[in-house]
């Protein structure tokens, strides 16, 4: 078997300085890798929460984007980042006392002065940001730090080890972190930002991951009576654990296992390395049938053979109609074919990177999260794909790889993505197509030309999304402010209903109150809200004005109390009405009519003081219709029904249950209280399937407002109704992570159950 020349078996050579792991440091890098998991997991967890809390108060539109990029990166990015932070400490184990973390920017007697040049100021700021992170690990954990220096000495007295060398070292740590961060497709404002999180969320827990490697090694026998550790220097040799121990690391390529694997991870993690992977093909089941199986007796393919076939194969593929998909067995079914007819074999490594591409793509074929079009073009990077998967294993372990990166993309991508009608410009499948084209055309063994294109596409992408996040924003706007306007309308109708109801009004008044002066109330709650001094008071205003045109009940000192409160009303009527700017003219007819109603009110309180008190019945269950034809002309009775229209217009609290909702089941209330922002589902309506996102939900009224690729609105929901569209399956969501990481967890997933049963 060939050796690829980027896949070195640390059994098989001797690499100067390296030292072997003792048994306790292999339990301690799969301990630690587990807590610095779970540390992770919590931090991106807040992170989100964290960053949308710092978008809404941000100051300026500046500041906000880079709140909001740096939370969709995060999201995006989790899982990669988490990889990429464990592997990073799981090299600082495997080469200790080689490995040099990037981390600090060290002495100024340790500078090359020959080396010296100008920092750029952006990194320059990213690694004043690592330094204090340092800094703040080693201040608030110098305890646990220094008694875990001293326990891996004790280990290791073959090689002499700095403080920032140590696996666990808070250099360590935060150069794995600045790895990570390495890939964010973010500005230098963003990536601060991300960087000020781990200031703020992940310094102060890491000590349990301190006191866990601790007693991980004092469970190991290592130094378990030590009480404080020394501050300088190191505790006296001892000897260390015999043994080279392989810990449950993971499968090695020759002999199952190897100490200096990665980190350990749980069943369910794509961490796994070629080595693992290919130990599940073999032992599992029966090798795949992408190449055919292995015939006997046949001749062998080499690599360099294979490769050259396969560009062949690819340069043929550029003439493929629009939507033809080809499985990757059948492409390989000319290149493992001999000239002279028989069938070729290919070596046990190359045979097994063919039967792993072959099933990722397998995967990306059948998600269907991808409209079938998207997989088309998609799948015409299949030959390109497997090339580079042969010439370099760690394709399948390394998430930043580019070709990785630029598969997630595409998908990511296109995850919204529906066809668009004949005729109708479409730019992002134009430029999908492109790329594709491009990788089919340019790629021979350069994988230079994927982070290019990567680096282009995210470019596109990064302009299409800020003008669908500008559409998005003006959407939401709208809403919120229409949703504001409910609000405030509503809680107007209820105080007009409640002061109306059960009295006898002149129409003028009704129109006044119903017109203007609900107008009024509207315009204090959407400025200061219900629970204001303004709001108390207008309230108070409005129980005057309707006492003042029909005062219940009528008492001795009603009118003397009536001629005291009118001048005051008017004037508040009038200061209101220009307060809102209302028309002059028909403001000065409102209060004429209204004076005119007082009028009337006047004459009904001397008339009703004039009649004699009766005798037979000392209350009337309705008034004499002589004092209605007082108060009104006869026009007025259809009008007169207390609060009839108003009432009608009430506009029930967002939340209120429908009756006919009530037998939801809770298990999709929670499903739809769960839904996120951003978040993409398929809805089925009577014209076919639609691909669409929430783009917000707005709380006063309880929408969730979801739009097309496009920002477009497209559907709107209440809680109740969301919850039993997802019931009678008119809605399904739609998974937006990294197609390939999912691609590779289905396959390891199905692999492990595969050699379980």
């Amino acid at each position: 078997m060939a050796q690829d020349n980027k896949v070195v078996s640390l059994r098989a050579q001797k690499v100067p300085g390296r030292v072997s792991l003792p048994a306790s440091l292999v339990r301690l890098r799969d301990v630690s890798g587990q807590s610095l998991k779970s540390v992770l997991s919590g931090f991106f967890d807040k992170a989100d929460d964290a960053l949308f809390e710092l978008a809404d108060k941000a100051g300026t539109n500046q500041d906000q984007v880079a709140y909001f990029d740096a939370m969709r990166e995060l999201r995006l990015r989790r899982k990669n980042m988490t990889v990429s932070v464990l592997q990073y400490v799981s090299r600082a184990f495997n080469e200790i006392g080689s490995f040099r973390p990037l981390g600090g920017s060290g002495a100024l007697d340790e500078v090359d002065q020959d080396s010296l040049a100008l920092v750029d100021h952006a990194d320059l700021e990213q690694q004043v940001a690592i330094d204090n992170l340092i800094n703040k690990l080693r201040n608030q954990h110098a305890e646990a730090i220094r008694s875990l220096n001293v326990r891996v000495s004790h280990l290791v007295t073959s090689a002499r080890l700095d403080d920032s060398q140590m696996p666990l070292s808070p250099e360590v740590i935060c150069g794995g972190v600045a790895e990570a961060c390495a890939d964010l497709e973010i500005d230098i404002r963003a990536k601060l930002v991300v960087l000020k999180l781990f200031d703020r969320l992940l310094v102060g827990v890491l000590g349990d991951v301190y006191k866990d490697a601790n007693r991980t090694l004092i469970a190991e026998g290592v130094m378990p009576d030590m009480r404080r550790a020394p501050v300088k220097g190191h505790s006296s040799p001892g000897t260390p654990a015999s043994g080279a121990g392989h810990g449950g690391g993971f499968l090695s390529e020759h002999t199952g296992a190897d100490a200096a694997g990665p980190l350990t991870a749980p069943s369910g993690d794509v961490r796994a390395t070629f080595s693992e992977l290919s130990a599940l093909l073999r032992q599992g089941q029966a090798q795949s049938a992408a190449t055919g199986g292995a015939s006997r007796g046949a001749a062998l393919l080499d690599t360099g053979t294979l490769m050259s076939r396969l560009s062949d194969i690819q340069a043929q593929s550029i003439h493929w109609g629009q939507g033809q998909v080809v499985s990757l067995s059948e492409q390989l079914q000319p290149v493992l074919r001999a000239e002279a007819g028989g069938a070729l074999n290919v070596g046990q490594v190359d045979n097994d990177v063919i039967n792993l591409v072959s099933m990722l793509f397998d995967f990306i074929l059948e998600d269907r999260q991808l409209h079938p079009v998207m997989k088309a073009v998609i799948g015409r990077l299949q030959i390109p794909v497997l090339k580079v998967a042969l010439s370099d294993r760690n394709f399948f372990n390394r998430g930043g790889h580019p070709v990785r990166k630029l598969l997630n993309e595409l998908a990511m991508s296109a995850i919204g993505w529906t066809e668009k009608k004949a005729g109708q410009r479409d730019p992002l499948r134009e430029k999908i197509e492109s790329v594709v084209d491009r990788v089919l055309n340019g790629f021979t063994d350069n994988v230079e030309i994927f982070s290019e294109l990567l680096s282009d596409f995210g470019h596109f992408m990064d302009l299409d999304r800020r003008r669908r996040e500008l559409v998005e924003q003006r959407l939401r706007d709208a809403e919120e402010g229409r949703a504001k306007q409910e609000r405030a309308s509503r809680a107007a109708d209820v105080l007009l209903s409640e002061q109306m109801g059960g009295r006898d009004l002149p129409p003028q008044v009704i129109t006044l109150l119903n017109e203007a002066w609900s107008k009024y109330l509207q315009w204090i709650v959407l400025r200061e809200g219900e629970d204001s001094e303004r709001w108390q008071a207008a309230s108070a205003l409005t129980r005057q004005l309707v006492w003042s045109v029909d005062p219940k009940p009528v008492e001795e000192g009603t009118r003397s109390e009536l001629l005291r409160a009118i001048p005051g009303i008017v004037d508040g009527l009038r200061s209101a009405m220009q307060e809102i700017a209302w028309d002059p003219f028909a403001t000065d007819a409102a209060i004429r009519d209204l004076e005119l109603a007082h009028v009337d009110v006047f004459q009904r309180l001397v008339t009703t003081s004039r009649q004699p008190a009766p005798t037979e019945e000392p209350e009337q269950p309705e008034p004499p219709r002589s004092e209605v034809a007082i108060a009104a002309p006869d026009s007025t009775q259809e009008a007169l029904p207390p609060a009839g229209v108003v009432t009608e217009t009430v506009i029930p609290e967002p939340g209120d249950a429908v009756e006919a909702n009530s037998h939801i089941d809770p298990q999709w209330l929670g499903r739809a209280d769960s839904l996120r922002v951003g978040s993409w589902i398929e809805l089925i309506r009577e014209g076919g399937k639609i691909r669409c996102k929430l783009a917000a939900f707005i709380k006063a009224t309880g929408k969730y407002i979801f739009v097309n690729r496009s920002g477009a609105k497209v559907a709107e929901y209440h809680r109740e109704g969301l919850a039993a569209a997802m019931a009678a399956e008119e809605i399904t969501m739609l998974d937006d992570g990294l197609i390939f990481d999912r691609a590779l967890e289905s396959i390891i997933d199905n692999l492990r159950n595969s050699r379980k049963d």
